[in-house]
């Protein structure tokens, strides 16, 4: 599965376009995907696709290359992006995000 299966193109892109340069705020960016408005089920749909690595987590290696799970055009977060959206997201403190905390978060 492919994000653009799960999200519209133009809509991707005018969330990566909005956060190219300016610092990423994860809840506004969701926002401008529609993501809110999906289902839990398909935003964990979405969660397994930024799963690169398919362990049930997304740990803060692969969130620093999240922009790039939506579009190959995305940038990489910096570290300081990186680390707020880990501490904005994971609830248990366990360093890593899981299917419900990423649910919750978007969803907040």
């Amino acid at each position: 599965m492919v994000m653009t299966d799960l999200l519209k193109p133009e809509d991707i892109k005018k969330a990566l376009d909005a956060f190219a340069g300016e610092t990423f705020d994860p809840t506004k960016f969701f926002e401008m995907l529609g993501m809110k408005a999906m289902t839990a089920e398909n935003v964990r749909k979405v969660f397994q696709v930024l799963d690169v690595d398919g362990s049930g987590f997304i740990e803060e290696e692969e969130l620093k290359f999240v922009l790039k799970g939506f579009s190959k055009e995305g940038r990489d977060l910096t570290d300081a992006e990186t680390r707020a959206f880990l501490i904005a997201a994971d609830k248990d403190g366990d360093g890593k995000i899981g299917a419900d905390e990423f649910e919750a978060l978007v969803h907040e």
